[in-house]
């Protein structure tokens, strides 16, 4: 029968001590994370909070030259999405950054909990259309 390998055990017990006393500092940093997008024809800017919510829209004027609302609609939904990557992507680098390899979200239970916080509802709802 093996041993146990107490030095790598000591060391992921040290890990989650560090990371158990930082956790607040991490949480901190990522509730302080925004995410900025513009659309392609930068007509359309976003601005979301940690959780994706709309903190900030802006619309330029020259929509107006040439109303179209459900281009706009399109643009307005496409911007905001890629705010939420933005927000996302920086708080995955928070916790990359504070976090030993073998305790990041992605390892947890083998499921992929990144691609759960980077969905958005309108594909859960989408995935939803489809399966019935």
């Amino acid at each position: 029968m093996d041993r146990p390998n107490w030095g790598a055990i000591e060391g992921m017990l040290a890990d989650l001590k560090r990371v158990t006393k930082e956790l607040p500092d991490i949480q901190r940093k990522a509730l302080e994370v925004t995410g900025t997008a513009w659309s392609d024809d930068r007509t359309v800017k976003a601005v979301v909070g940690p959780r994706g919510h709309l903190i900030e829209l802006e619309i330029d004027p020259r929509v107006y030259r040439k109303p179209n609302s459900k281009e706009l609609a399109a643009t307005i939904v496409a911007t905001v999405r890629k705010a939420i990557e933005e927000s996302a992507r920086q708080a995955q680098e928070i916790y990359d950054e504070a976090l030993p390899s073998d305790m990041r979200a992605a390892r947890a239970g083998g499921m992929d909990i990144n691609k759960l916080i980077q969905s958005h509802d309108a594909d859960i709802r989408r995935q939803g259309d489809d399966d019935g």
